[in-house]
C-alpha cells in the first residue's frame, strides 16, 4: 500500500473518501476533516500567524509576503523525509492555500526515492472530478474513485432535475469580505447547478476584487457570505459587519467545508445552495445546518 502525504485539505478528503485513510501518514496544518486526521503528523505550517487577524489584515500581510517573494508556508523537510511518502498531494492553484510546487520540489530533491507528486489544481467541477480519478489511480483506488464520481453525479442530477423549471435566484457570492472578492473557479458552476445566477461570478477563473457598489448594482435577491478558509461561526461574524442591500437576503455559510476546498464535498455544497435558493424543491435532510440567515 502506498504511503501518502497530503499538503492539501481537499486531497486529504479525497483520500478518506476513497477508503485509504490508513495509508495517509502526514498532513498539512489545515487538514482537519474528518476529525481523525488530526492524529497525523503535520508536515507544513504557515509562516505568518494570522489566526486572530481581520480579513483586511490578512489580505495586507499576504500581499506583502508575496510582493517580497517570500513563501507563505514552511515545510518540515526532515519529517517529510522520515515519513518516506510514495505519493504527495499538493497544488499550484493558489499560493495562499498550500505550499507551492517550487517549495515542494526543493523539499524532495534530496530524497533517495522520489515520490509521485500530484498537483491538484482544478478550476472547474469537471476538473475536480478528474483530480479524484487521478488520486484514485495514484494510490491504487481507481474503482473507489469511479464509485465516488458516480454517486456525486447522481446527487447532482437530482438537484438539477429539481430546480430546472424554477426561476433562477439572482445571487452574489462573496469569497472574501475585506476587501470584497467575487466567487471564482468552480463556485459559479455550483451556483448555476443549484438554480442560481451570480452576475459577478467568474466561472473557471480567479476571483477578483470588487466594491460594495458592484454588489448593490448586481441587484441580488440573495448574498452568500463565504470567506475562504473560514468555518460558519467566523463567516457569521464577518457577515454581520457588512452593509445590507435592500430586498436581498444574506446567508453566511461554512466556506471551509463546502466551497473553498475542491474535493468530494462540493456536491454537498451544491445541495445546500439549492436548498437555500429553492427550499420547497430541494429539502435538506441532514441534522447539521451549515448556514445561518443574517
Amino acid at each position: 500500500m502506498p504511503r501518502i502525504v497530503s499538503f492539501l485539505p481537499a486531497g486529504t478528503e479525497m483520500v478518506y473518501a476513497l477508503g485509504a485513510a490508513t495509508e495517509l501518514v502526514g498532513r498539512s496544518h489545515e487538514c482537519d476533516y474528518p476529525a481523525s486526521v488530526s492524529a497525523l503528523p503535520v508536515v507544513s505550517r504557515p509562516v505568518l500567524d494570522l489566526d486572530e487577524s481581520s480579513p483586511g489584515a490578512i489580505d495586507r500581510a499576504v500581499a506583502q509576503q508575496m510582493e517580497n517573494g517570500d513563501t507563505l508556508y514552511r515545510i518540515d523537510e526532515v519529517l517529510l523525509k522520515e515519513l518516506k511518502p510514495d505519493v504527495i498531494l499538493t497544488q499550484n492553484l493558489c499560493r495562499v492555500c498550500a505550499p507551492s510546487g517550487d517549495e515542494l520540489t526543493r523539499a524532495v530533491r534530496k530524497f533517495d526515492l522520489r515520490p509521485e507528486v500530484l498537483f491538484l489544481t482544478p478550476q472547474t467541477l469537471d476538473e475536480i472530478d478528474r483530480n479524484i480519478l487521478e488520486v484514485g489511480r495514484a494510490i491504487g483506488r481507481a474503482e473507489e474513485a469511479a464509485a465516488v464520481l458516480l454517486s456525486n453525479k447522481e446527487r447532482l442530477k437530482r438537484v438539477r432535475d429539481a430546480v430546472k423549471n424554477a426561476p433562477k435566484r439572482r445571487v452574489v457570492f462573496l469569497e472574501w469580505t475585506e476587501p470584497l472578492f467575487c466567487g471564482g473557479h468552480w463556485v459559479p458552476e455550483m451556483i448555476t447547478a443549484a438554480g442560481g445566477d451570480d452576475p459577478l461570478g467568474r466561472p473557471g477563473a480567479d476571483s477578483l476584487r470588487m466594491s460594495w457598489d458592484d454588489v448593490v448594482n448586481a441587484k441580488p435577491e440573495m448574498i452568500i457570505v463565504s470567506p475562504c478558509g473560514y468555518r460558519l461561526d467566523r463567516s457569521v461574524e464577518l457577515a454581520r459587519q457588512l452593509p445590507r442591500v435592500s430586498g436581498a437576503e444574506m446567508f453566511a455559510v461554512d466556506a471551509n467545508a463546502y466551497f473553498a476546498r475542491p474535493g468530494p464535498r462540493v456536491v454537498e455544497g451544491i445541495e445546500m445552495l439549492a436548498h437555500l435558493f429553492h427550499p420547497r424543491l430541494v429539502p435538506w435532510e441532514q441534522s447539521d445546518r451549515p448556514w445561518k440567515k443574517i
